[in-house]
């Protein structure tokens, strides 16, 4: 099985309203890097590609076919405390402060404009996560 560099066997797909405005918080407030942009004839976003970290998500605007739906994910940063920062100066609103969990991350969650969570978590243990 081939996959394509940058992205992983599962990769999140974004049907969003206004998606150059969900491109933007994806890159100025979590730090991706758009990657690849493919457009409609009628000028609305078919395909963008944007790298955060490891992986690789996709964002298209929504249609009545695909109408726009939230989701949550999990997002390791190297600072939980900055990468929160950051994405509420670029429009997130604060839905869990930045706490040190029992299961070894350092983790906060905010809620983009489009109503997606972010679990924005750092991992202050080098082990994998133990019952």
């Amino acid at each position: 099985m081939y996959v394509p560099p940058g992205f992983n066997t599962v990769t999140p797909y974004f049907f969003v309203s206004d998606a150059e405005a969900f491109i933007a918080f994806l890159v100025n407030g979590l730090e991706g890097n758009e990657t690849c942009r493919t457009m409609r004839p009628e000028g609305l976003i078919q395909n963008v590609q944007v790298k955060i970290g490891t992986s690789t998500v996709m964002v298209s605007e929504a249609t009545a076919r695909y109408p726009q739906m939230g989701c949550a994910f999990y997002l390791y940063v190297e600072d939980a405390h900055a990468s929160m920062q950051r994405a509420i100066e670029h429009g997130a609103t604060l839905e869990m402060a930045v706490g040190d969990m029992p299961y070894g991350d350092r983790q906060g969650g905010i809620r983009d404009n489009h109503g997606n969570i972010w679990w924005i978590s750092q991992r202050t243990v080098e082990e994998p996560y133990s019952p």
